[in-house]
Order: structure tokens, then sequence, then C-alpha cells
């Protein structure tokens, strides 16, 4: 992940702040806090990731030295898909719920002709496992990746597939990341990477508020 710092910096410097979607009667971004987090999977083992939580208790970076694939001669299956999933617990106003509309994760990619990365985000909350909702952004290798390009997955999460915290004062928000490779030709190489997650409630995610039902 270092050896990818001076590269992400440009990406992160240009993102845009983002708002909260909501009315006057909302409660104000600075309602929802991250009491803790963690993460799980064979894209992050144990010692392989570091979060930072800033003050407010409203910004969580996670950094990640192991969430990598890679497809060519000499790698194996296991090589070529690997997940982590971040466990963020919430803590928010009793008596609305509110929802992730859009969020951000920046990586690099090396990806030769025939070879396509593809990164999926799966997002629900541990007090309602079977409402979830899953983004998928994929990247074919050739041209500019070919050389190894940092990437941008920007998540739009479409109305209809919302999903609502629960109701009450706190919830467990759960974001289960996987990386895969394909490719079309057994002689070509690839690599992608998923270098850092920031979730941050008042800046890069959106949430949408409503009364509790």
């Amino acid at each position: 992940m270092r050896s990818y710092i001076a590269l992400l910096a440009p990406v992160l410097a240009a993102a845009n702040p983002i708002g909260i979607v909501g009315n006057g009667d909302t409660p104000s971004p600075d309602s929802i806090s991250i009491i803790s987090a963690s993460a799980s999977g064979n894209g992050c083992p144990q010692g392989t990731v570091t979060t930072d939580l800033a003050a407010n208790r409203q910004v969580i970076t996670f950094g990640f030295d192991a969430f990598q694939v890679y497809t060519g001669p000499g790698t194996t299956p296991s090589d070529k898909s690997k997940n982590c999933q971040l466990h963020l617990n919430l803590k928010y106003p009793g008596g609305f719920q509110f929802a992730i509309v859009e969020s951000t994760y920046h990586g690099y990619a090396q990806l030769e002709t025939g070879v396509t990365g593809t990164f999926y985000s799966t997002y629900y909350f541990s007090q309602d496992a079977a409402a979830t909702t899953t983004t998928r952004t994929s990247i074919d290798g050739g041209g500019l990746w070919a050389d190894g390009q940092v990437y941008t997955k920007q998540d739009q999460v479409p109305t209809a597939s919302i999903i609502w915290s629960p109701c009450g004062a706190s919830g467990i928000l759960n974001v289960n990341n996987r990386i895969a490779l394909t490719s079309s030709n057994t002689t070509a190489s690839g690599q992608i990477s998923d270098d850092d997650a920031t979730v941050a409630f008042t800046q890069q995610v959106h949430v949408s508020w409503q009364p509790c039902k």
C-alpha cells in the first residue's frame, strides 16, 4: 500500500466534498458517529489493516496492505479473488433511520489486454442481514490500464435498492468488498488492489434520513 501513497494523494485531494440529503426536519449530519470499527476477510488478514478514526468520530479511514489480487502465469485460483468486509458500529438519533446512497474507494490497477478486474461492494445492516444492496464496477485491461493506473470507485446506489438502518439509536453497518480478476488470455497478467477505504458521513458518503416507521 505504501508504494501507492504518492499516486493516491492527488486523487484524494481532487475529491469533492459530498453533502447530506435531507431537509430541515431531519437530524444534522454530525448526528451519526462511529463507535468502533473492524475488518475481516481473506483480503484483510489480521495485522494487514490500519484504521484512523477522526476525533469527531465521523470519518474513518482503513488502509490495506494485503487487499490485492493477481492473475497470469504462475498464479493460483485463490490469487484471483479476495474479499474484505468492513464492520462499522454506529450511533445515531433515536426515532430516525438513515440510508447509504453513495460512497467512494481508491486503489490501483495494472491490467493487460484480456484481463478484467471487477470490484463488488455489498451493503447491509447486521440487524437485517437479508436486506442488501450490491454495486459492481469493472475495468477492462489494455490501453492505459496496461501500464498501471490509480482508480476511483464511486458507488451510486439506486433509490429502489436503498437499505435503511434499524430503528433505535445504534446499528452495525457492514460493507463487504470483493475484488476479482478474470482473463480471456492465459498469458496475460494483471493485478488490482483496494488501497484505502474512507467512510466519512459528512463528506465521502451520502445519507438520506426518514422517520422510523
